[in-house]
């Protein structure tokens, strides 16, 4: 019974569910690239102002910072069992990176919802 559910069996069980987050993240920072680009032909055949890309830019945000939560989850997964001081340097290092790419995207979308709500009340007077 002790090796049925042992570290070894715990470390595969964690390394499948790293994978499988790994996956959801990728998939989603790919849907929402894919759903994106389609938006991005679509307006860039109807309207080629610059202002029209914005909610485009905004809804690729949402997915990517989506992506990046899933990849850290991933990261933090992997150091579950006995990591070593190098896996949690490491872990800290990519948590710094992702956290700080979300920081800057959460910021960026946020300063283009402002814009846009500005300009569609600027439209409306």
């Amino acid at each position: 019974m002790d090796e049925i559910f042992g570290e070894p069996w715990l470390s595969q069980a964690v390394d499948m569910l790293v994978r499988v987050v790994e996956v959801a993240g990728a998939l989603i920072i790919f849907v929402g690239a894919m759903i994106a680009f389609g938006r991005f032909v679509v307006v860039g055949l109807r309207d080629r102002r610059a202002a029209s890309f914005v909610p485009v830019r905004l809804g690729l945000g949402r997915f990517l910072a989506l992506g990046l939560e899933f990849q850290l989850a991933s990261d933090i997964l992997r150091t579950a069992i006995a990591p070593t001081l190098r896996e949690i340097a490491e872990l800290a290092a990519v948590a710094a990176i992702r956290t700080a790419l979300n920081f800057f995207l959460d910021r960026e979308i946020k300063q283009e919802r402002a814009e846009l709500d500005h300009d569609d009340e600027r439209a409306r007077r």
